[in-house]
């Protein structure tokens, strides 16, 4: 894994929600955004090289709905920057990781994207990213 990508927030208002990260780290955000695959918009704020994803549910159905509701606002994933992600979903399934999807997706921010299950990793739902190249 080459660097943090960013770190995913899960919110109930992404409006309200980017007025106070704009406050908070001196900047708007860059990039709004709805994923359909995933029930959600999302925000991305850049803070120096850190970037912050807020995601606010779509629907009930969106895992980040679900979240909300069994945990309340707050860090929803880590996300990690790859060069190659299928190689990485390979490498870390031969690990022991448990992949929820086991091909690439279409995510936000021109990235091809992968989740592991919270379950495998600790608790944390790690997110992995590759640009996607035009």
């Amino acid at each position: 894994m080459d660097k943090i990508e960013h770190i995913g927030i899960a919110v109930k208002d992404l409006e309200a929600s980017n007025v106070l990260f704009e406050k908070l780290l001196g900047t708007p955000h860059y990039k709004i955004e709805a994923v359909a695959s995933e029930g959600v918009r999302t925000s991305f704020f850049q803070s120096g090289p850190n970037k912050i994803e807020l995601l606010e549910a779509l629907n009930e159905e969106s895992p980040v709905a679900k979240f909300l509701e069994k945990k309340g606002e707050g860090v929803h994933h880590i996300a990690f920057s790859v060069t190659d992600i299928k190689a990485e979903i390979k490498r870390l399934q031969s690990e022991g990781f448990v992949v929820l999807n086991e091909e690439p997706k279409r995510g936000a921010d021109n990235k091809w994207v992968a989740f592991l299950h919270p379950k495998s990793s600790n608790g944390v739902l790690v997110e992995l990213c590759q640009e996607i190249e035009d």
